[in-house]
């Protein structure tokens, strides 16, 4: 039954049943009316109004239900969907029609920010080489050109130059840092435990965190696309947990689960899990979102903020990494 056809059965319903009332009942309208008589009659419209109003909201629920859907759904979190109502009517149809837009928004959503995602990695990996290629072999000469001049130059001037080579070794350092963050060589070279163990001990070295690691001894083999993601929320993660949780201890764990591989985060600062998604978190959904993965965000029982990141698994385990690549279990940077 179409929208138009419901409302005009539940009105024709609550008319009905009143004019029923007034055929039946012992009840005559005087000229001029009475109080008794005009107590019931306003009685009786009081109770058909009631009456009309409760069937509207039963008949209306989809369409209510179907517009808090729509002012809350967010396509960062896939899979908000409204049951409709029994039937081929036109509102079991609109929630329907809704439910087939967000399955092709999510769609959409995806490809794109796969797209986008992949175009950004790619441009990440441009500027580490040009980092790496020209900034840091200029930064070298120059570090070279100062080793002669210091080592030519009278006493007076040499402290100065020793001090100028000094800055130039250290902004070489910061040159090399930047382009390892933007391009995680060792990720693809030696492989996930080996990147995240690189990736926080040059957190802890940089920002003073103490950082405890938990990983899994033999963890299944993943698709290189997985663990970018897995190293890039873990980069995330700790970049937010830097700048705005005020946290001194961070424990960082990748654990095997049942079907799956979680990537956790919990740092102890002043984060609640609950404050307003900025751009880094929503960037970790989108990174999510191309694996299949599921981002949980909540507050965690030593007072600040748990970030966990769940992949799917479908592979075997493979062998642990060898000690000299990676410090597997528990240890602290």
């Amino acid at each position: 039954m179409s929208l138009f056809w419901r409302i005009f059965a539940l009105n024709a319903l609550v008319l009905g049943l009143a004019t029923a009332l007034l055929l039946w009942a012992p009840v005559t309208v005087s000229v001029p009316v009475l109080l008794t008589e005009a107590v019931i009659l306003v009685g009786g419209l009081g109770v058909m109004l009631v009456a009309n109003a409760a069937l509207l909201r039963i008949g209306l629920a989809p369409l209510e239900r179907l517009t808090r859907l729509m002012t809350t759904v967010d396509l960062l979190r896939p899979g908000q969907r409204l049951p409709g109502p029994p039937g081929q009517g036109g509102v079991a149809e609109l929630i329907s029609t809704f439910n087939d837009m967000l399955e092709r928004l999510e769609t959409e959503r995806a490809t794109s920010s796969a797209r986008a995602l992949s175009a950004q990695e790619a441009e990440r990996r441009r500027i580490a080489q040009e980092l790496h290629d020209e900034v840091g072999q200029s930064m070298t000469a120059v570090l070279l050109t100062l080793k002669r001049l210091a080592d030519q130059s009278p006493e007076p001037l040499r402290a100065e130059v020793r001090q100028a080579q000094e800055t130039t070794r250290e902004s070489l350092d910061e040159v090399r840092r930047l382009a390892r963050r933007l391009r995680p060589g060792v990720l693809e070279d030696l492989g996930l435990v080996s990147a995240l163990t690189a990736l926080s001990s040059d957190f802890a070295t940089h920002t003073g965190l103490r950082i405890e690691r938990d990983f899994d001894a033999a963890l299944p083999a993943l698709a290189r696309e997985t663990e970018l993601v897995l190293y890039r929320v873990a980069q995330e993660g700790l970049t937010n947990i830097a700048r705005h949780a005020e946290a001194e201890n961070v424990r960082l764990a990748v654990r095997r689960a049942p079907g799956a591989v979680v990537l956790s985060i919990a740092d102890d600062g002043r984060g609640t899990g609950l404050a307003r998604e900025g751009a880094g978190i929503r960037g970790m959904r989108e990174r999510a979102l191309l694996i299949g993965a599921t981002l949980d965000i909540a507050p965690d029982g030593a007072g600040g903020t748990r970030v966990s990141l769940s992949v799917p698994d479908g592979s075997a385990p493979v062998p642990a990494v060898s000690a000299g690549t990676a410090r597997a279990g528990k240890e602290v940077a």
